[in-house]
């Protein structure tokens, strides 16, 4: 019996123990970032999400009405999950899944990103009436899908994300990341400035600290354009290094929350922190 009850013991300190260590485990962090506005919450991988940032950048850039932005990301969900593909149906490939042989430019032309979501907005803007279409018509439009109704699938995630990539709906854009895999480029992330968001002023104020002034946009709506520039360099931060993006009082970090932060940057600029 006194057998039974020392192995016994032991057989409870070991599982104690087992349990001590799992409960020490460092919590695994799953990379994903999400929209949240009126209670629903749309989620997407990070790298989706820096492509979602770059289609709403582009309506920014161009001043185009902010429904441009809801089309945009809906086409691009059905057409790729919002990933450039280098296949598809037929010749299809990128963002939009647009066909060389279709007229839509060169197969590395429309792998480019920037080309292929500028391109889809020179056809949608040409489209009469399509401000006042349904979402699901003024992509096929542009599209001529032979899913014609499939766009409508995605209205509502599209909308949500487009309304905190606007800066419509402030800190609704949040990413979980990991730690950054290396140190970031101020260098790199102007040149990815001017590449969604055109030639705005940035200015480096400390290493690895930049000041970029969102007002620049849209002086009539600078805290809009801040947020709008905030949430994209929240939707951008795993692909740039950033740890942190300032706006106003509130400042992002990759935990993926949103918390109240002093010394804020001026009124209508944007303050991000490069690992």
């Amino acid at each position: 019996m006194l057998l039974i009850v020392v192995a016994f013991g032991l057989s409870a300190a070991a599982v104690v123990g087992v349990v001590h260590l799992l409960d020490n485990r460092p919590t695994m962090v799953v990379p994903r970032c999400t929209a949240t506005v009126d209670g629903t919450t749309w989620g997407l991988a990070p790298d989706q999400a820096d492509n979602a940032a770059l289609i709403v950048a582009t309506t920014v850039r161009r001043d185009l009405p902010d429904r441009a932005a809801t089309v945009g990301l809906a086409t691009a969900i059905q057409e790729s999950k919002l990933r450039n593909l280098n296949y598809g149906h037929a010749d299809s490939l990128g963002l939009f899944q647009q066909r060389p042989s279709q007229g839509w430019g060169t197969p590395e032309q429309v792998t480019d990103p920037v080309y292929a979501t500028d391109t889809f907005f020179d056809h949608l803007v040409q489209v009469p009436g399509w401000e006042d279409l349904p979402v699901t018509e003024a992509a096929q439009a542009v599209q001529r899908s032979a899913y014609p109704d499939a766009y409508a699938d995605h209205e509502s995630s599209a909308r949500t994300w487009a309304s905190g990539l606007t800066g419509h709906s402030p800190t609704a854009v949040s990413c979980t990341l990991t730690d950054p895999e290396g140190v970031g480029s101020a260098e790199a992330l102007a040149d990815r400035i001017v590449r969604d968001l055109g030639q705005l002023p940035v200015q480096t104020v400390e290493p690895g600290v930049l000041v970029v002034e969102a007002q620049a946009l849209d002086p009539a709506q600078a805290d809009r354009m801040a947020w709008a520039v905030g949430q994209w360099a929240v939707a951008v931060a795993d692909t740039q290094q950033i740890v942190t993006v300032q706006v106003g009082d509130r400042r992002w970090t990759r935990d993926g929350t949103w918390t109240t932060a002093d010394d804020p940057p001026a009124p209508g600029t944007v303050r991000i922190t490069l690992a």
